[in-house]
């Protein structure tokens, strides 16, 4: 399968002759292997007489090999799937089976892809950026407050070298532009958080998605492609984010969140915007003032200074701000 997207990754016609003497198949057999594709991973291939076939879209995949590499230097183990339920699911999986951490997970899709506050992350084949980290902690020595902030603030600097200049933070987890979201975190934990427990950083980047394409997505969002107006390279954003992921973890791990806070705060689009917090059904109508040392939210509520914390909050702007 992955030599033949080899073969059409660059978005050309490849007549089913030159892809059978590639593939050392016989036209019938491209064909089945071309329908497969479609039907397995939901990829769009134009079939024109006389000119062969092309995909509806260039594909940037991701290289296994580079990856490997550069992981092993860090010492991290790294695995690059085609297709998996999800990345954060797989991370969780291998090490509750004892396998060695760091552990690094990459899928070229995920068919069960979720973020925060049980919502799927939308996760096309060849697409965009589907990242997991998994750690081993014990003891509680590695401060697990503000942690999803700091890996923010690597997903924003990495996407700052990558070009997007002008990508932001909003509180907790999410990265914008122009107020349309391009990338999230979502963190997962296993054990007991104050002794030996696992955690996975699983980051999503939109990458090479455009608008216009079908997939349902349920807020504004934007991709380094539409920023950019080219495709872009899938492992080189990986192994960038890899760097900096790195500097930021051994920065919190030596330091904690509150060594970051004031530069997380920096890139904050929303502070001092007047806001509207979610939990459940309760709203709570405030002035983001940043956040504490933790890593937990401060709001100006009716003069007074509150802090908000927990995976189920949802902060939104205010209609009249």
């Amino acid at each position: 399968m992955r030599e033949v997207l080899q073969l059409l990754r660059d978005g050309e016609f490849h007549s089913g002759e030159a892809l059978g003497a590639a593939l050392g198949v016989s036209r019938a057999a491209v064909w089945k292997r071309l329908e497969h594709l479609e039907a397995e991973l939901g990829l769009t291939i134009h079939r024109v007489r006389g000119r062969g076939y092309r995909l509806a879209s260039p594909l940037s995949l991701l290289d296994r090999e580079a990856i490997a590499a550069a992981s092993r230097s860090a010492g991290w183990d790294a695995l690059v799937f085609d297709s998996l339920d999800s990345t954060n699911a797989e991370v969780l999986r291998r090490l509750a089976e004892g396998a060695p951490a760091p552990l690094l997970v990459l899928a070229e899709r995920q068919e069960s892809g979720r973020g925060r506050r049980g919502r799927s992350w939308v996760s096309p084949f060849g697409e965009n950026l589907y990242y997991s980290l998994g750690l081993r902690l014990e003891g509680g020595a590695f401060a697990l407050d503000g942690l999803s902030l700091s890996v923010g603030l690597a997903v924003a600097r990495a996407l700052q070298e990558a070009g997007v200049v002008d990508v932001g933070l909003k509180w907790p987890n999410d990265l914008l532009v122009g107020g349309r979201k391009i990338a999230g975190v979502l963190l997962e934990l296993s054990g007991d958080p104050a002794g030996a427990c696992q955690v996975v950083i699983g980051i999503g980047v939109n990458v090479n998605m455009l608008p216009g394409a079908a997939v349902a997505i349920d807020q504004p969002w934007t991709s380094l492609r539409e920023r950019s107006g080219q495709l872009v390279d899938r492992t080189e954003l990986a192994l960038l984010l890899g760097c900096w992921l790195r500097r930021y973890l051994e920065r919190h791990e030596r330091e904690g969140f509150a060594a970051l806070r004031e530069e997380w705060e920096s890139c904050h689009l929303w502070q001092g915007r007047e806001v509207s917090l979610l939990a459940g059904a309760q709203r709570i109508d405030g002035i983001v003032l940043g956040v504490d040392r933790q890593g937990a939210l401060r709001m100006d509520v009716a003069g007074q200074e509150r802090q908000f914390s927990g995976g189920e909050l949802s902060l939104r702007l205010r209609d009249d701000s």
